[in-house]
């Protein structure tokens, strides 16, 4: 690139010079950039605290790619893989070293910190350390535990969502020695945001990607709801696929690649897919749900235009989506009885006894620990997380975590031991074969392709693997694909758990009150850009002059001229056929608004030029 953009070079110059800053910048304005250029060019680890596994796994896959060396600590990780990574950031050539929140508090991890050449710290998604903030994470105030062993490391924090108030609280749970807030607009020229109250979302949505065929995300609330929404896409011939958290680790790289190389134009995902991934070239976000706030409406829909090029964000709702959100919105708040209870059952559930546990991960799949309690589902989720929240538990909710493998001999010592069996040498020969560096590192394996490529069976490499183990030849860690959950303290007897209702109480007002700035951005008859700038505390008096509210249907010129070629093509098409979409007619006139063409279709239906069926989907003779 010939120059940074915005503040980005004002945020890399403080961080040189060792001060703590907050940098605010909107989803797709180079968050990562602040970061990871001054990382590079100063001496020792930079130790990044990120939220989501998923967007640890993708940054640091993205920095190996650049032939950076970055790695992830995740609680899907053992004790020894651990200890393994811990020591390389101290004694090893790691850039970046990527913690979760929860990871803070460990002794492990604190006592190898105090050893860490640390050239700073980055909080990715510094939001989530306010109470006000709509992601709150306790354990992200465990980093002011960090900055007392390491005085004179500085910290970056960086958030795509910050109000003024949650700003102000992230500077000083940081212990900022100074408050350095730098930000830029959240004004996204290039981004157009339009909301539309309709009575059938799915058809609005299939209207609008048979005439957009750009590459895209349309976000849904439900697993369910993508599927089905999927579906719908793909019968319409469209190049849809759906994603979410419960597909296997293979389905859901495949998928997301796919996605990103553009043989797929459209995922349909729920709000799991999406964050930190690296594809600029979205040219629309589509919202078949509403999103439970204005931050994660924002940061969703800004996954669009990330290349600077014209895109838009779309929210589609039917009147009854503000009702089922107000109902999800208060179910999140479980009472204290089934806290408690939840995280009794947790315990009998994994045969944990009082008093141990702590730092111990325990797999499990949330819906038959829920039928086995007879617990509702949804109950249950929520009281897990207000569990982590309370910081008693940490759940990793459905990432998979492939096999990794690093070969800790010498090639020398390696070369005696393959001699030995024909086998260890054909499986370690394809290894080296096909994993670059995996001497240096911990390199990603699939058992189940080598097999196939050794045309043997996934049992014998796994064997062949566990025996070169065995003899310290490797480093392997199987993988792992379930759901966990770890105990951040020891097991508590159920009346020791405690959750300060004036807390509980906090949480539950914010959320109505967030509920409410969402439920007005759709009311809202005013320039959307305008609406959510004012949301952030941005002043302005900004007119679009591209949303729907600043544009209306009627402005634009819809004369005898574009009149007449929509009749032409109902007539043409109904010479040929019975009857013809409606879906299809709209999807037809690219450059003509959709309001427009339904209003002179119900001018030929009420002067019986022509007719339509009892749902309104089809056109046909009169």
């Amino acid at each position: 690139y010939p120059e940074f953009r915005g503040r980005q070079e004002k945020i890399i110059e403080d961080v040189i010079n060792r001060k703590d800053v907050l940098a605010l910048l909107p989803t797709g304005g180079g968050k990562s950039i602040c970061y990871q250029v001054p990382a590079l060019m100063q001496e020792g680890v930079c130790i990044v605290v990120s939220p989501l596994i998923a967007l640890m796994h993708d940054q640091v896959q993205q920095l190996k790619i650049r032939g950076i060396n970055a790695v992830a600590i995740t609680s899907g990780m053992s004790k020894r893989e651990v200890d393994y990574t811990l020591d390389n950031a101290i004694y090893g050539q790691t850039k970046f070293l990527y913690v979760s929140p929860e990871r803070l508090k460990n002794y492990l991890f604190l006592a190898r910190f105090e050893k860490m050449n640390v050239s700073f710290i980055a909080v990715d998604e510094a939001h989530c350390i306010s109470e006000w903030g709509y992601d709150f994470r306790p354990a992200y105030l465990a980093i002011g535990e960090l900055r007392k062993i390491k005085p004179e490391v500085s910290v970056i924090a960086l958030t795509a969502t910050a109000t003024k108030e949650v700003a102000i609280d992230i500077q000083k749970k940081l212990e900022f020695k100074n408050d350095n807030l730098i930000q830029d607009s959240f004004y996204r020229s290039n981004l157009v945001y339009k909301t539309f109250q309709v009575t059938n979302k799915t058809n609005h949505i299939v209207e609008y990607l048979l005439k957009n065929k750009q590459s895209g995300l349309v976000y849904c609330s439900t697993r369910k709801e993508v599927k089905s929404v999927c579906k719908r896409l793909q019968d319409e011939g469209i190049s849809a696929e759906f994603y979410h958290g419960g597909l296997d680790f293979e389905n859901r790289k495949i998928k997301q690649n796919d996605w990103i190389k553009d043989v797929t134009k459209v995922m349909v995902c729920t709000n799991a897919f999406g964050m930190g991934i690296d594809k600029p070239n979205v040219g629309f976000v589509l919202h078949y749900s509403i999103p439970e706030n204005i931050e994660a409406y924002f940061q969703e829909a800004g996954r669009a235009g990330r290349n600077g090029e014209p895109a838009e964000a779309l929210l589609f709702y039917e009147s009854v989506d503000i009702r089922i959100l107000e109902e999800k919105v208060l179910m999140k708040f479980p009472s204290m009885d089934e806290i408690r209870r939840v995280y009794q059952a947790l315990g009998s559930f994994f045969q944990l006894a009082i008093g141990a546990g702590k730092d111990e991960t325990y797999p499990i799949d949330m819906l038959a620990f829920s039928d086995h309690f007879k617990f509702d589902l949804i109950t249950t989720f929520n009281a897990v997380k207000f569990l982590e929240t309370g910081g008693f538990i940490h759940l990793n909710d459905n990432f998979k975590q492939p096999t990794k493998l690093q070969i800790i001999t010498d090639k020398k010592t390696l070369y005696h031991f393959q001699v030995k069996s024909e086998k260890i040498n054909a499986l370690t020969q394809f290894i080296i074969r096909t994993q670059m560096g995996v001497f240096e590192e911990l390199a990603p394996i699939n058992e189940l392709k080598i097999a196939k490529a050794l045309k043997w069976s996934e049992k014998e490499v796994v064997k062949v693997l566990e025996l070169m183990e065995s003899y310290e030849v490797i480093n392997y860690f199987p993988k792992t694909d379930k759901s966990t959950i770890t105990y951040a303290t020891e097991r508590l007897a159920q009346n020791n758990i405690s959750i300060p209702s004036e807390f509980l109480h906090r949480r539950k007002e914010l959320a109505i009150k967030k509920y409410h700035s969402i439920v007005g951005f759709l009311a809202n008859k005013e320039c959307s850009s305008s609406y959510l700038l004012s949301y952030f505390n941005e002043e302005n008096d900004l007119k679009c002059g591209r949303c729907n509210h600043c544009v209306s249907a009627t402005s634009i010129q819809f004369g005898a001229k574009e009149k007449k070629r929509i009749e032409d093509f109902i007539s043409d098409s109904l010479a040929n056929i019975d009857e013809v979409r409606i879906v299809d007619i709209i999807s037809n006139f690219k450059e003509i608004e959709r309001e427009q063409i339904m209003q002179h279709l119900r001018f030929l239906i009420d002067h019986n030029i022509v007719s339509s069926d009892p749902l309104a989907q089809f056109i046909k003779k009169a």
